[in-house]
């Protein structure tokens, strides 16, 4: 697929990072046609459960806001009303896909199947000398704005002026994005998710806590998370008096789960790492497989 002449961008916000257990709280989108926005949709969400501080400090929205707001069964038809069967470009659009899909199998009994661009993607491949591809990373390095809101029309917005942005870089540089997209999983080892263990080091006046749950634990990664770059997210591990390693094995404490959904290279849903970390815990051995919320609550960033 080239670069479509009408598309719909995405962005949700959520009560976590789970598409089986968090809920959707508000649907942003836009339509677009030869690159100029046709229309705007906008909508919270009554998740019908509690949300949580940290996610009301990250986007503003409170219990009170949604209490009268359509629940998902109310405002998900009207989004897929809205989008229709046209591609959808988001930002990390795997982490919008999996929450739009599990509202799909809990009414429908189906997934969401639209085909789908990735601004996250394509900016890696664009710009591999770049380690951050975070939203707040883009608009601040292509001059959009200085911030990001965390509110999914504004996100949306931003993603659209990203994806002109990088549109009007290949353009220039005569760059199609059948190129971008044959770059497949060949990606440089640079990238954030495929940063190096041994390279990460605790920060100079680190103050480690013996009793956090962290201190002297071996953490994996697998995956991409939605709220961190990995090397991040291991930073935070290892100034914890935690120990980060690249494979699970017999000594591995905790493997966390990222998203595998831009991956090329894994057919069932499971990496190695976590087929790996199943069969031992199959035969006995003391591993813990967290999502991504659960490592953020683990380490005391959830609020």
């Amino acid at each position: 697929m080239g670069m479509p002449e009408s598309y719909v961008v995405l962005d949700l916000e959520t009560t976590g990072l789970s598409a089986q257990n968090d809920r959707i709280i508000e649907i942003g989108a836009l339509k677009v046609q030869g690159g100029e926005i046709q229309e705007k949709f906008q909508k919270l969400v009554n998740p019908e459960r509690e949300i949580g501080g940290f996610i009301t400090r990250l986007t503003g929205i409170t219990n009170e806001m949604v209490a009268d707001a359509p629940t998902i069964e109310e405002a998900l038809p009207q989004f897929l009303e809205f989008a229709g069967d046209a591609v959808i470009l988001g930002h990390n659009v795997g982490f919008d896909l999996r929450f739009v899909s599990a509202a799909c199998e809990r009414l429908y009994g189906r997934s969401f199947s639209n085909d789908f661009m990735d601004t996250m993607m394509i900016s890696r491949r664009l710009f591999p000398q770049e380690r951050h591809h975070r939203l707040l990373d883009l608009v601040i390095r292509f001059h959009i704005a200085e911030t990001e809101e965390h509110r999914a029309l504004s996100d949306a917005l931003q993603t659209q002026a990203c994806y002109r942005y990088m549109v009007q870089y290949m353009d220039g540089h005569g760059i199609s994005m059948e190129c971008v997209r044959a770059q497949g999983p060949r990606l440089p080892s640079y990238y954030g998710n495929k940063c190096s263990a041994r390279d990460i080091v605790a920060d100079d006046g680190a103050v480690v806590d013996e009793t956090c749950e962290c201190y002297g634990r071996v953490f994996v990664f697998t995956g991409t998370l939605a709220k961190l770059e990995r090397k991040d997210a291991m930073q935070r591990v290892v100034n914890r008096g935690g120990i980060c390693k690249d494979g699970v094995t017999m000594k591995t404490n905790y493997l966390v789960l990222g998203s595998n959904d831009n991956s090329m290279l894994i057919k069932d849903g499971k990496s190695t790492k976590q087929k790996k970390a199943e069969e031992l815990r199959e035969r006995g051995q003391d591993i813990r497989i967290l999502s991504e919320q659960d490592f953020y609550a683990l380490v005391g960033l959830d609020g």
